[in-house]
């Protein structure tokens, strides 16, 4: 699961702006100040990887791109509606890659992709579901009908909330079902005469 969290901790990188922009609005009630903020963390965050020569993944370098395109556009407009649409468009992204078939196995340890791959393989899908739901709920339940500190408190607490449950679920039910996959080849290894257990 280390490999997992690893992965999951680029994708709040990548939405590290957003967050940074969310928590600054709930703060100062001020739009302006959030996506100022937000732009000015997204432009620092890829500083400091380029200062410290460590390669900047396309979904940073997108991410930033969006950060500085909608926050302008809102600045200009004074019009938060564009910087509020902006994780849409990234879970949007990020749920399209997800539904490559098996995309999560690569970060599951060796033991899961030995015992459970089949699960990594769903799981992935229900991964990108969860990204497809996060858009739908940001474009038309929030974005569109919320003032913008009411929609900054809903998304960070949905923005976390979902993912740390899908990931507790997700964790429980693997290992639930790895522990009884692994039971049973122990049985039929015992079972069968001149076969070692595994260890």
């Amino acid at each position: 699961m280390k490999s997992l969290f690893q992965s999951a901790q680029v994708l709040l990188l990548d939405l590290a702006s957003t967050f940074v922009f969310l928590l600054i609005v709930l703060v100062t009630k001020s739009t302006t100040v959030g996506i100022v903020a937000g732009m000015a963390f997204g432009v620092g965050q890829i500083t400091v990887e380029l200062i410290r020569k460590k390669p900047v993944g396309v979904m940073q370098w997108l991410s930033l791109a969006l950060v500085i395109d909608f926050g302008g556009i809102s600045l200009i407009t004074h019009d938060p509606r564009f910087i509020m649409v902006k994780p849409t468009l990234i879970y949007l992204i990020v749920g399209g890659v997800m539904c490559k078939p098996g995309w999560m196995n690569r970060y599951l340890p060796p033991i899961a992709q030995e015992i459970v791959p089949d699960l990594g393989f769903a799981f992935g899908y229900v991964w990108a579901g969860l990204m497809f739901l996060s858009a739908v709920l940001n474009l038309g339940a929030v974005a569109l009908h919320l003032d913008v500190v009411a929609w900054a408190a809903f998304m960070s607490l949905w923005a976390s909330g979902s993912k740390i449950a899908l990931f507790l679920v997700q964790y429980a039910i693997m290992r639930l079902v790895a522990v009884r996959r692994r039971r049973a080849q122990e049985a039929a290894q015992a079972a069968q005469p001149g076969v070692p257990a595994a260890a």
